[in-house]
C-alpha cells in the first residue's frame, strides 16, 4: 500500500441487490425480486453499523441498481448526493476505474453501486492487501448485495491505480422475510 500522501480514502463497492428476470424485460430494466428488496435496505443498515456511509454514490442506470441504492440509502437519516452513471452498466474495470477516478477530491467516501463481473473483477485488481480472510471470500464468490471496502491515502480519487488499495472488509448483508 502506498505511503500516507493525502487523505484517507474509501472505496465502497454494493453490488446490486438480487433481481428478478421477469419474461420479455430487457437486462437493463430487470427490477428487484422479493429477496433484494429485503436485502437493500439490509446492505443499508451494515453500512450505517460499519461507519461507511459515503459522501457520494455512484449508481448504475439499470433498474435493480438504482432499487437497490433507493433502498439502502433510505436507512440513512439523509442520503449523500447520487449521481446515476449508464457508464457503470455492463462495465469492464477501465471503464468502472475511469468513473471512479472523475470522484472529485473533496469526497472521501465514494458508494458505487453497479453488477458483477465488473465490480468484483475492480475489487481484486484495486486491492494489494486485504484484512483477515476478505480477499479469500471475494476470490471465492461476490454475491448480489455484497459490500466491499477498500482503503487508501491518496491526494485525489486520481491516485487509485491497481494494487494500492487495502481491502478492508466483505460482507453479505441478508434482509429477513416478514421483517428486519
Amino acid at each position: 500500500m502506498n505511503a500516507q500522501t493525502g487523505p484517507l480514502r474509501r472505496l465502497v463497492v454494493l453490488r446490486h441487490a438480487k433481481s428478478d428476470w421477469p419474461e420479455g424485460v430487457p437486462d437493463h430494466e430487470r427490477p428487484l425480486a422479493g429477496r433484494g428488496r429485503r436485502d437493500a435496505p439490509a446492505a443499508g443498515r451494515a453500512l450505517v453499523e460499519a461507519d461507511c456511509l459515503p459522501d457520494l454514490a455512484v449508481c448504475s442506470t439499470a433498474v435493480r441498481a438504482r432499487q437497490t441504492w433507493q433502498l439502502a440509502s433510505a436507512q440513512w437519516g439523509t442520503p449523500p448526493p447520487v449521481r446515476y452513471e449508464p457508464r457503470v452498466y455492463a462495465a469492464d474495470v477501465p471503464e468502472l476505474l475511469g468513473v471512479v477516478r472523475e470522484t472529485p477530491a473533496e469526497v472521501e467516501t465514494l458508494l458505487l453501486v453497479g453488477h458483477n463481473p465488473g465490480l468484483e473483477e475492480l475489487v481484486l485488481d484495486l486491492a494489494g492487501d486485504a484484512l483477515d480472510d476478505a480477499l479469500d471470500e471475494l476470490r471465492l464468490k461476490f454475491p448480489t448485495s455484497a459490500i466491499a471496502v477498500l482503503a487508501w491515502y491518496g491526494p485525489t480519487w486520481r491516485s487509485l491505480a491497481p494494487g494500492t488499495a487495502l481491502l478492508t472488509s466483505m460482507t453479505v448483508p441478508r434482509g429477513r422475510k416478514g421483517g428486519r
